[in-house]
This record gives C-alpha cells, sequence and structure tokens, in this order.
C-alpha cells in the first residue's frame, strides 16, 4: 500500500492505494464520527463489492445501511440524489453518520453533495472503484450533479474523510471503461510532468493490461499530482483550474450527445486533443506535439476526433462552462507538452478555426 496526503489544514486527509483495502476497517474506522454508516452505491457495483465492505465495516461493530442507486451518468441529478436525502431521512441519520462511496465518479460526486448537504455537512469517504474516479473524482472536493444545459454545475466543494483506492477492484471494469480513466492519466502529463507522459507513451500497453505496478504508478503519480495542485487552491480560484484540460470541449461533448452517450473520459480524450490543437493555433505547439498526443489519446482506446456539434451548438455548451468569467470564456491549453496555461485570450477565428474544422 501507499499513502500520500492531500494538505489542507485541518481538512487534510490521507489516499490510500494498493490491492485489497475493501478488507482493511483499520483504515476506515479512525474516520467514522460513529458508528453508524450509509453506504451509497449503484446497481452496478452493489453486487461486487457491497457486501465486502459492509462485512469490513460490521467488523468493527459499524452498524451498516446501503443505498443503491441507478447506474449511469443520465442519472446524475436531483431526481436521484433526492434518493439519497429520502434514505438518510428514513433513517433517521444523524449529523455524525458518515456517507460512503462506493463506486465511480457519479456515486463519488452524488455522495460527496449529500454529504455536503444533509443537516448542512456530514462526514463522507470516498471508495473509488474506477481508474477515473481513483486517480482524479475522487480526490480534490468536487461534488455535485448535472443539469440539462450544463455538467457539474450545481454542488459544492466539500472535502472527503479518507479516499481509499483498492486497485484490485479495477478487476471487473470493462475496457471502456479503463480507457476513461486513462484520460484522466493522461491529462496530468500533459499539464504537469513531462516526464510522465513520456512514461505514459512507453507503457501504456501495461496499463491497459492492468499490469499492478504500473497501475499503481500511475494512480499515485496522477494522485501526487492532483494534491498538490488542490493544496495551493482548493476551490479553483486559480491554478486548479488547469485540471480541467479538455474538460471545457469536453462537457460541451457531454452535454451535446446526452449524458452517458460518451463516457467522461472519452469526451475529455477528445477534448484534449482539441486543445492541444488550439494551443497549437496559438503557435504554442508544434504539429508534432497534437500527433503525439493524438497517438497516446488512441493508445489509450480513446477517441481523438470530437463529434460536429456545429459551431453555434459549441459556443452555446462551452458558455455554460464553470471557467466563464466576466461573459468571456476561459480556455485550458498548454504552452508546452507538460505545461499548462489557463487564459482567455483567445482569438474568435482561432476558437472557430478548432471547432469548424473537418473531423
Amino acid at each position: 500500500m501507499q499513502t500520500l496526503s492531500v494538505d489542507l489544514g485541518d481538512r487534510s486527509y490521507p489516499i490510500h492505494i494498493g490491492a485489497d483495502l475493501l478488507s482493511r476497517a483499520d483504515l476506515l474506522a479512525p474516520h467514522l464520527a460513529q458508528k453508524r454508516a450509509v453506504i451509497v452505491t449503484n446497481t452496478t457495483v452493489a453486487p461486487l463489492y457491497l457486501d465486502r465492505l459492509t462485512e469490513t465495516l460490521q467488523s468493527v461493530g459499524v452498524d451498516v445501511f446501503p443505498v443503491v442507486l441507478p447506474d449511469g451518468e443520465a442519472y446524475k441529478n436531483w431526481e436521484t440524489l433526492n434518493l439519497i436525502f429520502d434514505a438518510l431521512l428514513t433513517q433517521r441519520a444523524e449529523r455524525k453518520t458518515t456517507l460512503v462511496a462506493l463506486g465511480g465518479g457519479v456515486i463519488g460526486d452524488m455522495t460527496g453533495f449529500a454529504a455536503a448537504s444533509y443537516q448542512r455537512g456530514v462526514p463522507f469517504i470516498q471508495i473509488p472503484t474506477t481508474l477515473l474516479s481513483q486517480v482524479d473524482s475522487s480526490v480534490g472536493g468536487k461534488t455535485g450533479i448535472n443539469h440539462p444545459l450544463g455538467k457539474n454545475m450545481i454542488g459544492a466543494f466539500y472535502q472527503p474523510r479518507v479516499v481509499l483506492a483498492d486497485t484490485d477492484t479495477l478487476k471487473t471494469l470493462p475496457p471502456r471503461e479503463l480507457s476513461a480513466g486513462l484520460a484522466e492519466v493522461i491529462k496530468y502529463g500533459l499539464i504537469w510532468d513531462a516526464e510522465f507522459l513520456a512514461w505514459l507513451e512507453a507503457s501504456m500497453d501495461k496499463l491497459r493490461a492492468l499490469d499492478p505496478a504500473a497501475i499503481a504508478h500511475a494512480i499515485y503519480r496522477s494522485c501526487e499530482i492532483k494534491a498538490q495542485v488542490v493544496a495551493q487552491d482548493e476551490r479553483e480560484g486559480g491554478i486548479r483550474a488547469i485540471l480541467n484540460l479538455g474538460h471545457t470541449f469536453g462537457h460541451a461533448i457531454e452535454t451535446g450527445m446526452g449524458y452517458g452517450n460518451w463516457l467522461h473520459g472519452e469526451a475529455v480524450g477528445a477534448g484534449m486533443v482539441m486543445a492541444v490543437q488550439t494551443s497549437q493555433r496559438m503557435g504554442w505547439l508544434t504539429e508534432a506535439d497534437v500527433t503525439r498526443t493524438r497517438a497516446l489519446i488512441r493508445a489509450a482506446g480513446l477517441p481523438d476526433v470530437a463529434p460536429d456539434l456545429g459551431v453555434d451548438a459549441w459556443l452555446d455548451y462551452m458558455g455554460h462552462d464553470k471557467k466563464v468569467e466576466g461573459g468571456k470564456m476561459r480556455f485550458v491549453l498548454l504552452k508546452k507538452l507538460g505545461e499548462a496555461v489557463i487564459t482567455a485570450d483567445v482569438p474568435t477565428d482561432v476558437l472557430t478555426g478548432v471547432l469548424s474544422a473537418p473531423r
């Protein structure tokens, strides 16, 4: 097991990464405010891991109640969120009852938002079971739900007490979901660490084959980079926005195509290609950089070509992005591979050129 910390003063918390962590009650018990927990999961994950986690918690005297939600990005909404509140109120959950998110990014985001809102804040724990959630969404305290007009536009910053990334859960992950998680791993290399990017290029076959050492390193380095950025800017007032490379384009794809039709990581993969193309049109990257990025995206099993939404639709969806400030869209681009920049100064002809380019 490897452990690193997200340093946020009195709200700091550990991230534990390793195999067979679902059986480690000793990693969970110190973070329970009382001997009562509500496990929020979904119909896909519950048959795989709910009983095991329940037994682990019960072994240290914790009273456990499960909430099993429908699976999929299409259910990341108010109606599904209310199912969590219904269960908490029915069970008379108290302010010290801990919510445990067992699942991927959708479950983590909704459970965190429920924890931030119920009785104005109850403890919660992240147990991510997908690669995407282990390397990205479970770390940093972003929680929320989608709206028909925009992804993740309603939510709260709310930190977990601990993150438990059990790498064994990736063995049951469909290949498409594994590739979706690799998009976020690639992102860290592009925005922060050119050496890590080169390692990913050399190690992609091992990662897709779930080589234990390669996967452990990818998760650890991804979490390490995210923890460093979040410690500097918890609420995304500045540098944290670089973690959204490709997301302005990617969220537009998800919204425009209908939530769930493109996986988040697939949309981010195509969106990162568009961000790199924009960076090249700005004169910061070379054509070779674009080619190299596209090759890595494809090697991860991800689409490197975005759907043709039409320029007007692209601009409309992107106008709902959380990085819009003073009515101007801000973009995360690359000055070079491994170095991100946030800018609102993208000329109209550059942006429309990328949006209207042949697919």
